[in-house]
């Protein structure tokens, strides 16, 4: 099971609209079981961000880093790692 910690969940909380029409989640525990249940993961570099989708049969062979950043599925944390959250 993944480990979300208080920065992955803030960030999660407030840019979720970005991947979602309507808020899935209003709270940190929210935010957390929401996570578990998508099975959302938290990647270290944009280099496994790209691995991540290579492996799950994405086809981003021709994308930028920088596009890859902006894919609505991945949000940017301030210790510069990433969350992937499929929806």
């Amino acid at each position: 099971m993944e480990e979300y910690n208080e920065e992955c969940l803030l960030t999660f909380l407030k840019n979720q609209g970005r991947l979602f029409d309507e808020p899935v989640a209003e709270n940190l525990a929210e935010a957390e079981a929401f996570l578990e249940d998508c099975m959302a993961v938290v990647v270290s570099s944009i280099e496994e961000v790209r691995e991540y989708f290579q492996e799950n049969g994405a086809d981003v062979d021709g994308m930028s880093d920088e596009e890859l950043e902006e894919a609505s599925e991945v949000f940017s944390l301030p210790d510069g790692s990433y969350l992937i959250v499929e929806g």
